[in-house]
């Protein structure tokens, strides 16, 4: 699949998929508390994405049973919603989302404390997040792909954590997943030079311990192989001819 550069009309079209999921990821944040169920937060995001005219565009991708990717402590991404796995005190639950407005996809994913985590735990939220802003500063036209992944992994590897290499972010538009993909770690190529109109998903996920990673049984859900905590942070962005813009981040 090669690279899309996309059009004004098309930069519109994402700019708005990206603000509406937004607002599906803040109405998400609110209810989340001990006591709340895996599987109410996909639903919250499920009725949020559709309410705002729009379609989960995880639901059904490639067989993915939910709406929402819903991954708590040692779950790193695509966890699969369920009645019966609560949120405690203490934990962090990261949030992965998208939808299709008017034929173009938006993606984002955020992190999440139930009540009070330890401050360990918080740092890795810090950092993960830092590191997703680290990472898009080298996100300009005539600089290189993998500087991005080369940012993100000088800014995290400082930290001592681990950075998830069997997963990576993406390029974005008409499809959820498209060319190119987007490494959080450090490359010895240079990747593509990047373009204005190019739009990807960078997304770190970042581990308190081992960058190491297995598969659960369901073939969806993704844990540490230590079983530490990891957070993920994603945004959307658009290349443009200076500053990269965030499509789904606002303030």
């Amino acid at each position: 699949m090669a690279v899309t550069i996309k059009s004004a009309r098309e930069i519109e079209l994402m700019r708005e998929a990206g603000r509406l999921l937004e607002i599906v990821h803040d109405e998400m944040g609110r209810i989340i508390k001990p006591g709340v169920s895996t599987m109410e937060i996909n639903e919250c995001g499920d009725r949020m994405i559709r309410k705002l005219g729009c379609v989960p565009n995880f639901l059904n991708y490639g067989g993915f049973p939910a709406a929402i990717c819903v991954s708590v402590n040692e779950e790193v991404v695509h966890g699969i919603p369920r009645r019966d796995h609560i949120l405690k005190e203490g934990d962090i639950v990261s949030l992965d989302a998208g939808l299709i407005y008017k034929g173009y996809h938006s993606d984002a994913a955020r992190t999440h404390k139930v009540g009070e985590v330890s401050q360990e735990v918080q740092k890795l939220l810090d950092v993960t997040k830092q590191s997703f802003f680290e990472g898009i500063k080298m996100a300009r036209p005539g600089n290189h792909l993998y500087d991005i992944s080369n940012a993100i992994d000088d800014y995290v590897s400082g930290f001592g954590y681990g950075i998830v290499q069997d997963l990576v972010g993406h390029g974005i538009g008409t499809k959820l997943h498209e060319d190119p993909q987007v490494p959080n770690f450090r490359q010895k190529k240079k990747g593509m030079k990047l373009i204005p109109g190019m739009t990807l998903a960078v997304e770190p996920m970042i581990n308190l311990g081992t960058w190491e990673v297995v598969w659960m049984e369901d073939k969806w859900t993704v844990i540490t192989k230590d079983h530490k905590p990891s957070a993920h942070y994603e945004n959307t962005i658009l290349i443009t001819d200076g500053e990269p813009e965030l499509l789904t981040l606002h303030r």
